[in-house]
């Protein structure tokens, strides 16, 4: 592929509700711009972007896939996103490596919870976006609701800029507004000019009306040949377009039909138009050694400098990290510094990634997008800049997982095998975590949703070849006691030779104190138990409240006195004082109203206002007390809750139904209250039911 300067690239990332098209536009546009010699289906899995196992198995894609697109003298990077919630982490990095977006809506289907979400994050990233709206083959697809849903969301910056024409039903052709002329579809991207029907011409009036208020907006010159009646040229028009889109001050609205090739010759044009090249955006970076603001401004005459915005972690296709050059040029032989790790790297080769196929290119300029393999300190996030000139760049923000299941290898000795297959998946997918509960002896998977957790386990089934079974987590309950206690515990055996006596009396009592396990007091008066003894005694409670006797769960808030006892000159010895400490424990705490503590979650849960009725009994069904509302001043309700953690399991699924997609939560751990009766009654059932299947 050849090597393009800053000003010849546009680097799109397509946006949109799942489903909506991306994949099918994506391969429509690197079919016409010649990059494959037929037209692959997401249905047949043989599509430019859609090229993992999962994606062709499911027909949805998971990760999001770069296509270096050539069209017209420039090279469009088009960044294909999934558009399901559970894969947000890989829209998230694509629109931080991205100058511009498609936002793809289904003409079918209309304005949905996943248009809305994109359009947040263009707001968020400031980027300058246009409005695709396919299936316009399908007959009774109404383009004009379309536009009318979209100037009911975001007003006046809405501005269709073509418009089909339909004979008999069929889509042959279209409108354009700033041209005013019609044209028809001849052949596979032709097309040629046509009168325009005349029941299309109040539309036309409509939308140029649209179209000249934007574009009067720009200048108070034009602003006044407005209000004189003055026309614009097509020129003009075009320019303040450009200027407008540019600063997201206007959103074109175009249409077609990917599937058959219509309108996408329009849509790649119009990216070459419309968009700015990656030096009209701005990039900052911190220059290491001064700490000073360095302004990269993907200007190719300043020192070398990239960001790492995606890795690729494939056992077939090796490990890629898919850099944005910020500044300057960077070149095949280079040596750069991991400002992150402190390490150099020497790069060896470059490439542009055409969805799974590595393209060899000598260099890369600034704003340009490519793939380095086999760098070892690399990860996600890093920046890549010169020893002389370390230059470091802020990470892209990644959605936290919070829906958590229990993990365990279906083979036994498979579990080295695991833990390395999900660290290579753990760098690829931010989205991802996984922790090891020591406390409750079980391996935790986090990630964005159930769906999200399902094709991580199938990836490791199909990739690595190990098989693992996700289940319900157990939750961290922990014990402590209401009442205190007074005890003794005494442990005695005689058997030929040396016996063991230890003899211990104790009180327990509530320690205020949930934080720690446990507190200990000695008060022994005149040598009952020697000094020598107490480190023992000690650890016998060390021991006991790792596993409380209630459910067999972590002891906190226990204060522990040791009073008095007995011991003798021959038989005692740590152990012996150790294991009456045990005696001891066991019976003091279960003799002070031992009960159980559940752990309760801080949660944040936001919905647009019309769900916050059905959230709020939801809510209260798990136990949740809710603890106020507040307006985002953008039709969203943020609710904030206290929710027992057993009762969370589930709740991203169950808020994606109530709101249709569109509601989200996060949480943290909070605190530990006493658990209900009925609660704790269950949970020390289970334990004894487990106990009597150890017995037996």
């Amino acid at each position: 592929m050849d090597v393009f300067r800053t000003d010849r690239i546009r680097n799109v990332v397509l946006l949109g509700h799942g489903g909506a098209g991306k994949t099918t536009l994506a391969e429509a546009m690197a079919y016409l711009a010649g990059m494959t010699s037929r037209l692959g289906r997401v249905e047949d899995g043989n599509t430019v972007s859609d090229f993992d196992k999962e994606e062709i198995k499911r027909h949805f894609s998971i990760s999001t896939t770069l296509i270096p697109v050539p069209w017209d003298k420039v090279k469009v990077n088009v960044l294909d996103t999934p558009g399901y919630f559970d894969f947000v982490g890989e829209v998230e990095e694509a629109v931080s490596a991205a100058d511009a977006a498609v936002i793809v809506v289904s003409g079918k289907a209309g304005v949905q919870v996943g248009t809305q979400k994109a359009w947040e994050l263009c707001e968020k990233y400031k980027l300058p976006r246009m409005i695709f709206v396919t299936d316009m083959d399908v007959d009774d697809v109404s383009y004009r609701k379309v536009v009318e849903q979209l100037t009911e969301l975001y007003g006046k910056k809405i501005a269709p800029i073509h418009f089909p024409i339909r004979e008999d039903g069929k889509f042959v052709g279209y409108v354009n507004v700033v041209k005013q002329a019609g044209r028809r579809f001849i052949d596979k991207a032709g097309k040629e000019e046509c009168p325009i029907p005349e029941y299309l011409n109040e539309y036309l009036e409509k939308y140029h009306e649209i179209l000249m208020e934007s574009v009067a907006e720009t200048s108070e010159e034009f602003m006044d040949r407005y209000f004189e009646g003055d026309t614009f040229s097509v020129t003009e028009v075009s320019a303040a377009l450009a200027t407008n889109v540019q600063e997201a001050a206007i959103v074109p609205v175009c249409m077609g039909s990917p599937i058959n090739l219509r309108g996408v010759s329009n849509l790649l044009d119009d990216i070459c138009g419309y968009f700015p090249s990656p030096d009209k955006r701005s990039c900052n970076g911190i220059a290491v050694k001064t700490n000073e603001i360095f302004e990269a401004n993907y200007d190719f005459a300043k020192t070398k400098s990239a960001y790492v915005w995606k890795t690729i972690a494939d056992p077939f296709l090796g490990k890629y990290s898919l850099i944005k050059v910020c500044s300057g040029v960077i070149k095949a032989d280079d040596t750069l510094l991991n400002v992150e790790k402190g390490e150099e790297e020497r790069l060896n080769k470059l490439y542009v990634l055409e969805g799974s196929k590595p393209i060899e290119v000598p260099e890369l300029h600034a704003g340009d997008i490519g793939a380095i393999a086999k760098l070892n300190s690399v990860q996600t996030g890093d920046s890549l800049a010169t020893k002389a000139t370390p230059i470091m760049y802020p990470k892209a923000q990644i959605s936290t997982p919070y829906t958590c299941k229990r993990f365990k290898a279906v083979k036994k000795g498979d579990e080295d095998k695991i833990s390395q297959a999900l660290a290579k998946m753990m760098s690829e997918d931010k989205t991802l975590r996984v922790v090891n509960d020591s406390a409750n002896r079980q391996s935790l998977i986090y990630g964005i949703g159930d769906q999200h957790l399902d094709i991580v386990m199938n990836k490791l089934k199909e990739r690595y070849k190990v098989d693992v079974e996700l289940s319900k987590p157990k939750v961290p309950f922990r014990e402590t006691i209401r009442k205190n206690s007074d005890v003794e515990g005494k442990h005695k055996k005689q058997s030929g030779g040396h016996g063991q006596y230890g003899h211990v009396k104790m009180r327990f009592e509530p320690s205020g104190d949930l934080e720690t396990p446990y507190v200990f007091e000695q008060v022994v008066v005149g040598g009952a138990v020697p000094k020598n003894y107490f480190p023992a005694v000690e650890k016998g409670l060390q021991e006991c409240v790792l596993k409380g006797p209630l459910a067999a769960y972590p002891v906190v808030g226990v204060k522990a006195t040791l009073y008095d006892g007995s011991y003798h000159p021959v038989d005692s010895s740590e152990m012996a004082f150790k294991m009456a400490t045990i005696l001891a424990f066991k019976k003091g705490f279960m003799d002070a109203s031992p009960v159980l503590l559940e752990p309760i979650v801080s949660m944040k849960v936001t919905v647009p206002d019309k769900y916050t009725g059905d959230v709020m009994g939801d809510l209260n069904k798990r136990r949740g007390r809710v603890l106020g509302m507040n307006p985002d001043h953008q039709g969203n309700t943020i609710i904030e809750a206290d929710v027992p953690q057993l009762e969370i399991y589930g709740y991203s699924t169950d808020l994606r139904s109530m709101t249709g997609g569109s509601g989200e939560f996060s949480y943290e751990f909070a605190r530990y209250e006493q658990a209900p009766s009925d609660i704790q009654a269950k949970e020390i059932e289970a334990r004894a039911s487990k106990v009597d299947k150890a017995d037996e």
